[in-house]
């Protein structure tokens, strides 16, 4: 199912097109001369992206400048190199000196990602598909904090780290509507905090951030629009985690806890 942004069809002429890919909604942002994604969803997704930009909307496939990564997990990052690849758009993230997989614990972290993204998939009854995707990113625009992301002048860029250490949000400032990535999901209706979380300190000052900025719109990678207020916020700031909530972590929890059982 394809769904629209209602809401926004009428701002500054652009439309936010939802569409569904592997694990997660793509949002396509639309402009009468240019189109943007907000994350480049998984490398299986790069043709339900091109087929919904030429058929969908009837509209030429390079006129997709510009793809956002948010952060670097297989459903963000994932179809970003394929999609430059195939119709010379470009990439925007941040430019950390050092990679998010770097080294050989990266590429570990790197698999055990993927398999779990396999792993959400079949959960949601889909069927295999390659989502391999190398775990290096090279963006051809660095972005920063609070800068305006460039051609699409609307939008701007706010750090906002936690699930992972270099998660970015874009604010579109004449609705005030913020894609937020994963910092928020959205479970049974209600609202709550990603698996992992890297640094739950900065997680924490990210979901502040939110509350400084006053967001009352937000869009969510996998829930797509919503509405939130400072109390839904201040809940989850509330609720969150103390002590890093890593798949490592998890795992060590376990063992430990299976080890005490049995003694």
């Amino acid at each position: 199912m394809i769904e629209q942004l209602d809401t926004l069809k009428e701002v500054a002429c652009m439309q936010i097109h939802h569409i569904k890919g592997y694990i997660q909604t793509i949002l396509l942002v639309e402009y009468p001369d240019k189109l943007m994604l907000l994350d480049g969803g998984c490398r299986c997704d790069v043709p339900v992206i091109k087929t919904f930009i030429t058929d969908t909307l009837q509209r030429d496939i390079g006129d997709l400048k510009l793809v956002l990564v948010s952060h670097m997990h297989p459903d963000h990052a994932g179809g970003a190199h394929l999609l430059r690849k195939q119709f010379g758009c470009q990439i925007a993230s941040v430019g950390f000196e050092k990679q998010w997989y770097q080294g050989f614990k990266g590429r570990i972290a790197h698999s055990i990602d993927v398999m779990l993204a396999l792993y959400v998939a079949r959960r949601k009854g889909k069927k295999w598909q390659n989502i391999y995707y190398h775990p290096h990113l090279k963006p051809d625009v660095i972005l920063q904090d609070q800068a305006l992301v460039p051609e699409f002048d609307e939008w701007m860029v706010h750090f906002t780290p936690g699930h992972t250490d270099r998660d970015l949000s874009f604010l579109h400032q004449p609705t005030q509507l913020m894609y937020v990535g994963d910092m928020i999901l959205k479970l049974r209706n209600k609202f709550t905090s990603p698996f992992p979380i890297y640094q739950p300190d900065a997680y924490k000052q990210s979901l502040n951030k939110l509350l400084q900025l006053n967001i009352t719109k937000i869009l969510m990678a996998h829930d797509g629009y919503s509405d939130i207020n400072a109390a839904d916020i201040q809940l989850l700031i509330n609720k969150s985690t103390n002590h890093p909530l890593t798949v490592a972590n998890v795992i060590k929890y376990k063992l430990a806890k299976r080890k005490t059982n049995h003694s």
